[in-house]
């Protein structure tokens, strides 16, 4: 959405497709970042990491995230059009630079930003006059101004004058074939009005629907608030659950028969727990910020409470179901399928699945797991491997748990080999038998 006349050397740059991006941080955002600049903008994209190794991949043309093929990334990294590296004094060649590193919450639940603090101080020594910066990293209102800001900005380079500044908050959804980087609308928002015309004409030019927005505070809470609403939806039907077991009602057929209802609602679904990097961790961000103005969001907070209880209470279900059957959960054998923290990917960052393997263990049981997506994960220091979902390992576990719902999995042949199945994501939802458990 191109409404704007190129009159700055920028804005020229831009339109006329000489501009050279860069891309701080080449993990599940900016790799797939990268690729979508060069394959619609067909611009040089040069991509910043501290990792050798992601760097040394990335410039052979092998692809690390799932949502980006090799064959895909190649090409690219082939002719040039996409090259990566650990040299931050390169920055001085990129015209716009956007920054998308981790914001992980700390042991208390408060921010972490250092991530983006040094993404930012790598590059601000190197950043030439007329360059447009954006963040797409997902933080709490406020941020791009208060902490961005302070450390680029410089008496050389001024917000507004040669310096613009800009949120642009990511929406990838790993293992999505049909929302991806192109098609999803952007929410761009500027330090400055200049800041988001020009914010506006960058992401224009590989996303088809930009969407600006008064400030970048707005844009920053835009992303929280999306994110919150699902978690509060999901805290209001994983609590549901639990008071459908007490009153031996099916929470599924609850779900499935409301959401025939054509208008005014929205189906969200029980589950182990919340995972991804931004659900589990984006409201507390803004919990955290509200704190600065004397607000307390209480139904934020309690979504989280009863969202991070889950892995316990799928615990306590799989231990009830074994005692039915005789067995104690102290010495019995289960049989995880999926750490991933969702189907048909193999990203684990916040996974429900390893805090309910975890529970597990602690109270004694010997967990093994499988997964086709993740062939080992380190937990404590140890390497875990992940085990063949094969008829003979089903069969002698005492119970099978279904965290993640990969659909590679044979669960035809798990229904009939397992002595007892909990599972937590509805996918023996047509298969009956009383081993089968379902939260």
């Amino acid at each position: 959405m191109n409404t704007m006349v190129p009159g700055t050397t920028l804005e020229k740059k831009i339109a006329e497709g000489s501009a050279k991006f860069g891309v701080v941080g080449l993990g599940y955002v900016g790799l797939p970042l990268i690729v979508a600049m060069a394959q619609r903008a067909g611009v040089h994209c040069l991509g910043f990491d501290i990792s050798p190794e992601r760097v040394a991949q990335i410039n052979d043309g092998i692809s690390y995230i799932g949502d980006i093929a090799s064959e895909v990334l190649a090409p690219l990294a082939r002719t040039g059009q996409v090259e990566a590296t650990t040299d931050f004094a390169r920055s001085a060649e990129c015209d716009v630079m956007v920054i998308c590193v981790p914001t992980p919450l700390n042991a208390t639940n408060e921010p972490d930003v250092s991530y983006m603090v040094a993404a930012a101080t790598e590059i601000a020594p190197y950043l030439q006059p007329d360059t447009l910066v954006t963040l797409e990293s997902t933080t709490y209102p406020g941020t791009t101004e208060e902490i961005l800001l302070p450390i680029i900005q410089s008496e050389q380079l001024q917000l507004g004058t040669n310096l613009f500044v800009a949120f642009s908050p990511e929406r990838v959804d790993p293992g999505n074939e049909t929302w991806q980087i192109s098609n999803t609308p952007k929410v761009v928002g500027g330090l400055d009005a200049r800041s988001t015309q020009l914010a506006t004409l960058f992401y224009s030019t590989f996303i088809d629907s930009v969407v600006p927005v008064s400030t970048a505070r707005a844009a920053e809470l835009s992303k929280l608030f999306e994110n919150i609403f699902r978690c509060v939806n999901i805290a209001l039907v994983n609590e549901l659950t639990q008071l459908c077991e007490r009153m031996d009602i099916d929470i599924w057929e609850v779900v499935d028969a409301a959401k025939t209802k054509p208008f005014g609602f929205m189906p969200f679904y029980p589950g182990p727990g919340l995972g991804g990097h931004c659900i589990p961790v984006d409201p507390f961000y803004l919990s955290w910020k509200a704190r600065e103005f004397d607000f307390h969001t209480q139904f934020i907070e309690l979504a989280g409470r009863i969202n991070e209880d889950m892995p316990y209470y799928v615990t306590r279900r799989l231990m009830d179901a074994l005692n039915l059957q005789g067995k104690a959960l102290n010495g019995a054998r289960i049989l995880a399928l999926g750490v991933a923290y969702k189907a048909d990917i193999n990203d684990m960052r916040e996974s429900p699945a390893i805090d309910v393997i975890t529970l597990l263990n602690a109270k004694g049981a010997a967990v093994r797991y499988h997964d086709s997506h993740v062939a080992e994960y380190v937990q404590d220091g140890q390497t875990v491997s992940s085990v063949a979902c094969t008829a003979e390992e089903v069969a002698a576990a005492d119970a099978v748990i279904i965290l993640a719902g990969h659909s590679g999995v044979d669960y035809d042949m798990v229904s009939k080999k397992a002595s007892l199945i909990l599972d937590t994501r509805n996918v023996l939802a047509d298969v009956l038998g009383e081993h089968i458990v379902r939260l």
